[in-house]
Protein backbone atom coordinates (compact mmCIF):
# COMPACT_ATOMS: atom_id res chain seq x y z
CA UNK A 1 0.00 0.00 0.00
CA UNK A 2 1.49 3.41 -0.71
CA UNK A 3 0.86 6.42 1.24
CA UNK A 4 0.05 9.98 0.05
CA UNK A 5 -0.46 13.30 1.55
CA UNK A 6 -2.86 14.96 0.15
CA UNK A 7 -3.54 19.10 2.00
CA UNK A 8 -5.80 21.70 1.52
CA UNK A 9 -4.29 25.08 2.15
CA UNK A 10 -7.43 27.13 0.94
CA UNK A 11 -8.18 26.55 4.43
CA UNK A 12 -4.95 28.99 5.80
CA UNK A 13 -1.34 28.17 4.57
CA UNK A 14 1.17 30.39 3.11
CA UNK A 15 3.30 28.88 0.57
CA UNK A 16 6.14 28.37 3.08
CA UNK A 17 3.93 26.20 5.40
CA UNK A 18 3.36 23.98 1.93
CA UNK A 19 6.91 23.88 1.48
CA UNK A 20 7.22 23.06 4.55
CA UNK A 21 4.63 19.89 4.91
CA UNK A 22 6.03 18.65 1.48
CA UNK A 23 9.71 18.46 2.22
CA UNK A 24 8.47 16.62 5.10
CA UNK A 25 6.68 14.04 3.66
CA UNK A 26 9.50 13.83 1.03
CA UNK A 27 12.21 13.46 4.28
CA UNK A 28 10.10 10.58 5.67
CA UNK A 29 9.30 8.74 2.48
CA UNK A 30 6.17 8.98 1.78
CA UNK A 31 4.75 8.13 -2.04
CA UNK A 32 3.43 11.99 -2.82
CA UNK A 33 2.31 15.59 -1.81
CA UNK A 34 -1.15 16.24 -3.23
CA UNK A 35 -2.95 19.57 -2.92
CA UNK A 36 -6.49 20.92 -3.28
CA UNK A 37 -7.49 22.83 -6.38
CA UNK A 38 -9.40 25.62 -4.15
CA UNK A 39 -9.23 29.50 -4.09
CA UNK A 40 -11.60 30.11 -0.75
CA UNK A 41 -12.19 28.73 2.80
CA UNK A 42 -14.87 26.14 3.69
CA UNK A 43 -16.35 26.19 6.48
CA UNK A 44 -15.52 28.25 9.61
CA UNK A 45 -13.12 26.43 11.92
CA UNK A 46 -10.01 27.32 9.80
CA UNK A 47 -9.38 31.26 9.53
CA UNK A 48 -8.36 30.62 5.63
CA UNK A 49 -5.35 33.05 6.13
CA UNK A 50 -2.94 34.60 4.21
CA UNK A 51 -5.40 33.59 1.52
CA UNK A 52 -5.70 31.09 -1.18
CA UNK A 53 -2.87 29.54 -3.02
CA UNK A 54 -2.72 28.44 -6.56
CA UNK A 55 -2.40 24.83 -7.05
CA UNK A 56 -0.22 25.04 -9.93
CA UNK A 57 1.66 27.59 -9.35
CA UNK A 58 2.70 25.83 -6.08
CA UNK A 59 3.13 22.69 -7.56
CA UNK A 60 6.16 24.66 -10.14
CA UNK A 61 7.59 25.81 -6.93
CA UNK A 62 7.64 22.17 -5.34
CA UNK A 63 8.93 20.97 -8.04
CA UNK A 64 12.11 23.08 -7.95
CA UNK A 65 12.56 22.61 -4.09
CA UNK A 66 11.97 18.44 -4.06
CA UNK A 67 13.85 15.84 -5.23
CA UNK A 68 12.04 12.23 -4.96
CA UNK A 69 8.17 13.17 -4.04
CA UNK A 70 5.77 12.44 -6.58
CA UNK A 71 3.54 16.21 -6.91
CA UNK A 72 0.04 16.24 -7.92
CA UNK A 73 -3.64 17.37 -7.38
CA UNK A 74 -7.04 16.08 -5.83
CA UNK A 75 -8.29 17.50 -7.96
CA UNK A 76 -8.16 20.65 -10.62
CA UNK A 77 -11.67 21.80 -11.47
CA UNK A 78 -12.46 21.63 -15.66
CA UNK A 79 -13.78 25.36 -14.30
CA UNK A 80 -10.42 27.21 -13.66
CA UNK A 81 -8.67 26.44 -16.95
CA UNK A 82 -9.10 25.61 -20.76
CA UNK A 83 -7.98 22.33 -21.38
CA UNK A 84 -4.84 23.40 -23.37
CA UNK A 85 -3.47 26.04 -21.18
CA UNK A 86 -3.77 23.10 -18.45
CA UNK A 87 -1.75 20.98 -21.00
CA UNK A 88 1.10 23.39 -20.75
CA UNK A 89 1.37 24.06 -17.30
CA UNK A 90 0.86 20.27 -16.45
CA UNK A 91 3.54 19.36 -19.35
CA UNK A 92 6.00 22.40 -17.90
CA UNK A 93 5.77 21.45 -13.91
CA UNK A 94 6.23 17.75 -15.47
CA UNK A 95 9.59 19.15 -16.92
CA UNK A 96 10.68 21.41 -13.95
CA UNK A 97 10.13 18.04 -11.26
CA UNK A 98 12.03 15.53 -13.16
CA UNK A 99 8.68 13.72 -14.37
CA UNK A 100 7.34 13.60 -11.03
CA UNK A 101 3.77 15.48 -11.66
CA UNK A 102 0.45 13.46 -11.72
CA UNK A 103 -2.68 15.44 -12.56
CA UNK A 104 -6.35 14.77 -10.69
CA UNK A 105 -9.31 16.26 -12.73
CA UNK A 106 -12.76 16.90 -11.74
CA UNK A 107 -15.40 18.92 -12.71
CA UNK A 108 -15.56 21.25 -9.24
CA UNK A 109 -18.24 21.73 -7.17
CA UNK A 110 -17.52 25.10 -5.01
CA UNK A 111 -20.01 27.39 -6.70
CA UNK A 112 -19.06 30.40 -3.89
CA UNK A 113 -15.70 30.42 -4.49
CA UNK A 114 -16.38 30.56 -8.73
CA UNK A 115 -18.39 33.75 -7.48
CA UNK A 116 -16.06 35.06 -5.33
CA UNK A 117 -13.15 34.95 -7.77
CA UNK A 118 -15.24 36.26 -11.03
CA UNK A 119 -15.41 32.47 -12.69
CA UNK A 120 -18.31 31.05 -14.75
CA UNK A 121 -20.10 28.12 -13.27
CA UNK A 122 -21.79 26.62 -15.66
CA UNK A 123 -24.83 24.53 -14.05
CA UNK A 124 -23.66 21.29 -16.41
CA UNK A 125 -19.87 20.36 -16.16
CA UNK A 126 -19.18 16.82 -16.64
CA UNK A 127 -19.25 17.28 -20.25
CA UNK A 128 -16.95 19.96 -19.94
CA UNK A 129 -14.73 17.02 -18.28
CA UNK A 130 -14.89 14.26 -20.62
CA UNK A 131 -13.73 16.97 -23.33
CA UNK A 132 -10.99 17.81 -21.44
CA UNK A 133 -9.46 14.74 -20.04
CA UNK A 134 -9.77 13.87 -24.22
CA UNK A 135 -8.31 17.29 -25.23
CA UNK A 136 -5.12 16.77 -22.63
CA UNK A 137 -4.90 13.54 -23.38
CA UNK A 138 -4.83 14.09 -27.20
CA UNK A 139 -2.32 16.46 -26.92
CA UNK A 140 -0.07 14.87 -24.69
CA UNK A 141 -0.05 11.72 -26.93
CA UNK A 142 -0.01 13.95 -30.59
CA UNK A 143 3.54 13.43 -32.25
CA UNK A 144 5.90 15.79 -32.13
CA UNK A 145 5.73 17.40 -35.09
CA UNK A 146 2.13 16.78 -35.79
CA UNK A 147 -0.80 19.13 -35.09
CA UNK A 148 -3.93 18.06 -33.02
CA UNK A 149 -7.56 19.49 -33.54
CA UNK A 150 -10.85 18.80 -31.96
CA UNK A 151 -14.23 20.21 -32.06
CA UNK A 152 -16.71 19.55 -29.26
CA UNK A 153 -19.40 21.15 -27.62
CA UNK A 154 -17.52 23.12 -25.01
CA UNK A 155 -14.09 23.34 -26.37
CA UNK A 156 -12.55 23.70 -30.13
CA UNK A 157 -9.00 23.40 -30.75
CA UNK A 158 -7.33 23.91 -34.66
CA UNK A 159 -4.21 22.97 -35.51
CA UNK A 160 -2.70 23.03 -32.32
CA UNK A 161 1.34 21.90 -31.51
CA UNK A 162 0.46 20.37 -28.87
CA UNK A 163 3.44 21.08 -27.46
CA UNK A 164 5.40 21.02 -25.26
CA UNK A 165 5.22 17.13 -23.75
CA UNK A 166 5.45 16.21 -20.32
CA UNK A 167 8.44 14.10 -19.27
CA UNK A 168 6.16 11.01 -18.43
CA UNK A 169 4.43 8.62 -21.00
CA UNK A 170 2.08 9.14 -20.32
CA UNK A 171 1.21 11.15 -17.73
CA UNK A 172 -0.73 9.92 -14.62
CA UNK A 173 -3.84 10.93 -14.63
CA UNK A 174 -6.50 10.50 -11.70
CA UNK A 175 -10.48 10.16 -12.44
CA UNK A 176 -12.67 9.60 -9.10
CA UNK A 177 -15.90 10.34 -7.41
CA UNK A 178 -18.93 8.32 -6.71
CA UNK A 179 -21.10 8.19 -9.85
CA UNK A 180 -22.27 4.47 -10.34
CA UNK A 181 -21.89 5.14 -14.34
CA UNK A 182 -20.48 7.95 -15.95
CA UNK A 183 -17.56 8.30 -13.50
CA UNK A 184 -16.37 4.96 -14.08
CA UNK A 185 -16.35 4.99 -17.85
CA UNK A 186 -14.68 8.10 -18.01
CA UNK A 187 -12.20 6.57 -15.74
CA UNK A 188 -11.68 3.50 -17.84
CA UNK A 189 -11.03 5.63 -20.81
CA UNK A 190 -8.66 7.92 -19.64
CA UNK A 191 -7.34 7.28 -16.20
CA UNK A 192 -4.52 5.66 -14.86
CA UNK A 193 -5.56 6.17 -11.34
CA UNK A 194 -9.48 6.11 -10.10
CA UNK A 195 -10.04 7.52 -6.59
CA UNK A 196 -12.95 7.55 -4.13
CA UNK A 197 -12.91 10.84 -2.02
CA UNK A 198 -14.59 10.01 1.49
CA UNK A 199 -16.82 7.60 0.74
CA UNK A 200 -18.26 5.39 3.28
CA UNK A 201 -15.73 2.39 3.71
CA UNK A 202 -19.31 0.07 3.64
CA UNK A 203 -19.62 1.24 -0.47
CA UNK A 204 -16.07 0.62 -1.41
CA UNK A 205 -15.49 -2.55 -2.84
CA UNK A 206 -19.04 -2.10 -4.43
CA UNK A 207 -17.36 1.10 -6.29
CA UNK A 208 -14.48 -0.23 -7.50
CA UNK A 209 -16.03 -3.41 -9.09
CA UNK A 210 -18.07 -0.72 -10.82
CA UNK A 211 -15.09 0.77 -12.31
CA UNK A 212 -13.45 -2.77 -13.33
CA UNK A 213 -16.81 -3.13 -15.01
CA UNK A 214 -16.37 -0.33 -16.83
CA UNK A 215 -13.07 -0.85 -18.05
CA UNK A 216 -14.14 -4.34 -19.20
CA UNK A 217 -16.78 -3.40 -21.08
CA UNK A 218 -13.90 -1.52 -23.01
CA UNK A 219 -11.65 -4.55 -23.54
CA UNK A 220 -9.26 -2.90 -21.22
CA UNK A 221 -7.55 -4.79 -18.19
CA UNK A 222 -8.83 -3.70 -14.87
CA UNK A 223 -5.51 -4.06 -13.65
CA UNK A 224 -4.19 -1.16 -15.53
CA UNK A 225 -6.04 0.94 -13.05
CA UNK A 226 -4.48 1.92 -9.79
CA UNK A 227 -7.06 2.25 -7.04
CA UNK A 228 -6.98 4.66 -4.46
CA UNK A 229 -9.17 6.63 -1.92
CA UNK A 230 -8.81 9.44 0.47
CA UNK A 231 -9.90 10.17 4.03
CA UNK A 232 -9.35 12.68 6.74
CA UNK A 233 -6.24 11.52 8.88
CA UNK A 234 -6.10 12.04 12.09
CA UNK A 235 -3.59 9.86 14.92
CA UNK A 236 -2.10 10.02 18.28
CA UNK A 237 0.40 8.55 20.69
CA UNK A 238 -2.69 7.90 22.86
CA UNK A 239 -6.10 9.36 23.56
CA UNK A 240 -4.74 12.38 24.57
CA UNK A 241 -3.28 13.54 21.24
CA UNK A 242 -5.78 12.06 19.42
CA UNK A 243 -8.15 14.41 20.95
CA UNK A 244 -5.91 17.11 20.29
CA UNK A 245 -5.49 16.19 17.20
CA UNK A 246 -9.35 15.84 16.07
CA UNK A 247 -10.41 18.79 17.75
CA UNK A 248 -7.72 21.29 16.03
CA UNK A 249 -9.76 20.30 13.19
CA UNK A 250 -12.47 20.88 13.82
CA UNK A 251 -13.70 16.95 14.25
CA UNK A 252 -15.41 15.33 16.71
CA UNK A 253 -13.14 12.62 17.93
CA UNK A 254 -16.21 9.87 17.85
CA UNK A 255 -16.97 10.90 14.26
CA UNK A 256 -13.78 11.28 13.17
CA UNK A 257 -12.92 7.80 13.88
CA UNK A 258 -16.43 6.85 12.90
CA UNK A 259 -15.72 7.97 8.84
CA UNK A 260 -11.69 8.75 8.93
CA UNK A 261 -8.12 7.18 9.58
CA UNK A 262 -8.83 8.07 13.03
CA UNK A 263 -7.46 6.98 17.11
CA UNK A 264 -3.86 5.65 18.12
CA UNK A 265 -1.33 3.86 15.57
CA UNK A 266 -3.46 0.47 16.49
CA UNK A 267 -6.52 1.60 15.31
CA UNK A 268 -5.73 3.66 11.83
CA UNK A 269 -3.46 0.41 10.91
CA UNK A 270 -6.88 -1.57 11.64
CA UNK A 271 -8.63 0.00 9.24
CA UNK A 272 -6.16 0.32 6.51
CA UNK A 273 -5.94 -3.27 6.51
CA UNK A 274 -9.85 -3.56 5.80
CA UNK A 275 -9.21 -1.27 3.41
CA UNK A 276 -6.50 -2.85 1.76
CA UNK A 277 -8.82 -6.25 1.47
CA UNK A 278 -11.17 -4.33 -0.33
CA UNK A 279 -8.91 -3.57 -2.93
CA UNK A 280 -7.63 -0.30 -2.18
CA UNK A 281 -3.94 0.10 -3.13
CA UNK A 282 -2.96 4.13 -2.61
CA UNK A 283 -4.46 5.94 0.54
CA UNK A 284 -4.29 9.74 0.60
CA UNK A 285 -4.06 10.71 4.00
CA UNK A 286 -5.87 14.36 3.87
CA UNK A 287 -3.85 16.43 6.41
CA UNK A 288 -5.49 19.57 7.87
CA UNK A 289 -3.41 21.47 10.15
CA UNK A 290 -0.39 21.99 8.07
CA UNK A 291 1.63 23.65 10.94
CA UNK A 292 1.63 20.17 12.98
CA UNK A 293 4.70 17.99 11.35
CA UNK A 294 4.78 16.48 14.38
CA UNK A 295 1.99 14.07 13.02
CA UNK A 296 3.45 13.41 9.79
CA UNK A 297 6.19 12.23 11.85
CA UNK A 298 3.81 10.16 13.94
CA UNK A 299 2.35 8.48 10.99
CA UNK A 300 5.41 7.62 9.04
CA UNK A 301 6.92 6.19 12.47
CA UNK A 302 3.74 4.33 13.59
CA UNK A 303 1.50 3.95 10.83
CA UNK A 304 3.23 3.48 7.52
CA UNK A 305 5.76 1.09 8.12
CA UNK A 306 2.87 -1.47 9.33
CA UNK A 307 1.03 -1.58 5.30
CA UNK A 308 3.60 0.17 3.23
Amino acid sequence: MKFRIFTEPQQGASYDDILAVAQTAERLGFDAFFRSDHYMLMGDHFSGLPGPTDAWTTLAGLARETTSIRLGTLVSSVTYRPPGILAIQVAQVDAMSGGRVELGLGTGWFEEEHAAYGIPFPPKRFGMLEEQLEIITGLFGTPTGKTYSFAGEHYTLTDSPALPKPMQTPLPIIVGGGGPRRTPALAARFATEFNLPFVPFDEIRAKFAGVRAACEAIHRDPDDLVYSAAFVAAGGEDEAEYVRRAEAIGRRPAELRENGLAGTAAEIVDRLGALQNDGVETVYLQILDLRDLEHLEFLAAEVVPELG
